[in-house]
């Protein structure tokens, strides 16, 4: 199976201005006469990490990344005004057209994948295909997933979502959570705030894996990630990731014609196989890899090594095309 490419660095950044006072990080990486591939991160709000290049072939592809709108090094940070799906969109539209590109392949994991599939229903034309990990399709099933108390993650790790539930009351739904998190990390003391977004990251960190690293903790992570990770999430997901229920089921065919992968963990607890398999019905010319030991992140070698493969193998379809 194929490893992960050499580490490298970026051969451009930049900061650029998207309108309503923000402005994203921008970088460049690979080779500039390759196929151009957007990696678009998850979160809400979790940046872009710091392995994302090494997902692509540095020879074959122009590598390019951004930190979404209030998170990573863009501008302003955790800022929630004018920061809704379809600003992202219009942001990742902006890249392209910033940078000149004609067609790109969008590369998109778990909240990222909802934002490639929305950009491709509303910019086909521009879009090569779609690697997708961790498909997060933002209906009310999805949410209730990751959120609630009677449902698939808390299930399987109650004793974990018993100190997530700490600062959402005896709330059961979706919704009400949300608004019950948001309340405190808008309202409340300083201190409270600062345990209520580490809650929140922490639940989302404890069910992100099958097996979690026994060095992997909470105070491993900068309170920079911590803070827009559960902010911007808590914020989107409040408002139902700003998009109409099913919007991208009832929307796929728009993109039937386009290639795409789609590599999910068996076992992931933020974002369920279901919803995967539901895409991957609905798509016909999609490819679905279910990993049988693995859950949600990257770092998992099951999906590590599919998401290279899907890279290689659409490097060797564009080789093909010309």
């Amino acid at each position: 199976m194929p490893n992960l490419y050499p580490p490298i660095h970026p051969y451009h950044t930049e900061m650029l201005d998207v309108g309503d006072g923000h402005h994203i990080n921008l970088e460049l990486s690979g080779n500039p006469k390759g196929t151009p591939a957007l990696f678009i991160h998850g979160g809400p709000g979790a940046g872009l990490p710091g392995n994302y290049r090494r997902f692509f072939d540095p020879e074959k592809y122009l590598i390019i990344g951004f930190d979404q709108r209030g998170c990573g090094k863009s501008t302003p940070f955790a800022e929630l005004q004018h920061n809704t799906t379809a600003d992202l969109v219009k942001d990742i539209e902006q890249i392209r057209q910033h940078l000149g590109i004609s067609t790109w392949l969008l590369f998109g994991g778990s909240w990222g994948s909802t934002l490639a599939l929305v950009y491709a229903i509303q910019y086909t034309h521009t879009v090569l295909g779609l690697i997708l990990r961790g498909t997060f399709l933002a209906r009310e099933q999805d949410r209730d997933w990751f959120l609630c108390p009677n449902s698939g993650a808390a299930n399987v790790f109650p004793e974990h979502y018993q100190k997530f539930a700490a600062y959402s009351g005896n709330a059961t739904r979706a919704d009400d959570i949300c608004n019950q998190y948001y309340d405190v990390f808008n309202h409340a003391d300083e201190m409270t705030q600062a345990l209520a977004l580490k809650a929140w990251y922490g639940w989302e960190e404890r069910i992100s894996r099958l097996i979690l690293p026994q060095a992997s903790t909470i105070e491993a992570h900068h309170f920079h990630a911590v803070k827009s990770l559960a902010l911007l999430e808590c914020h989107y997901l409040k408002n139902h990731c700003f998009i109409a229920e099913n919007y991208i089921l009832d929307n796929i065919d728009v993109i039937a014609d386009l290639p795409g992968t789609i590599v999910h963990g068996r076992y992931d607890l933020i974002c369920k196989s279901e919803a995967a398999f539901a895409l991957h019905k609905k798509w016909h010319n999609s490819r679905l890899q279910i990993v049988p030991d693995a859950g949600h992140s990257t770092s998992e070698k099951g999906i590590m090594h599919a998401l290279c493969k899907a890279t290689d193998e659409f490097a060797r379809f564009m080789r093909k095309r010309t």
